[in-house]
């Protein structure tokens, strides 16, 4: 396993090393819901329809590591392209956050220190989510989330 550095998520994005920047990933699952954005007004809506890929008990990818090669369009998101990404991504993601200057939540793992803690404080998508093998994208609008903290 590789070391982190201690508190490496207090540093600018673009210093973080591969792992840390991996590592600063709160496991949410948020970014994994299928989004409706609006052309004309640039508005993005979550919806509770997850990728086909998205484990709704862990929140997890089941293939991040050769996700790419069944969802071509999941994004790979980098210190690079965040300023052009932060924008769709959850208003708690850790990686919006810190590109955005804001410290991470108290419920962050890399905070608590608790990979569960962020389950426990209810900003994780844990056991709401509907697979979209599930849902035809013409009906993604009956499942939009309100507000998505």
């Amino acid at each position: 396993m590789t070391k982190l550095r201690p508190n490496f998520w207090t540093l600018p994005l673009d210093r973080l090393t591969p792992p840390e920047w991996e590592a600063l990933c709160d496991g949410c699952g948020k970014c994994c819901l299928n989004k409706i954005e609006y052309e004309d007004t640039g508005e993005v809506e979550f919806t509770r329809v997850a990728c086909r890929l998205l484990d709704g008990e862990t929140c997890r990818c089941t293939q991040y590591e050769i996700r790419h090669q069944f969802v071509p369009d999941c994004v790979r998101l980098t210190p690079a392209n965040i300023a052009q990404i932060a924008y769709w991504m959850p208003r708690t993601c850790a990686y919006r956050l810190r590109f955005e200057g804001k410290p991470l939540e108290d419920w962050h793992p890399l905070i608590s220190g608790d990979p569960e803690s962020i389950h426990r404080a209810g900003m994780s998508v844990r056991g709401w989510t509907v697979p979209e093998f599930e849902v035809t994208e013409d009906d993604w609008d009956d499942y939009i989330i309100e507000d998505l903290a």
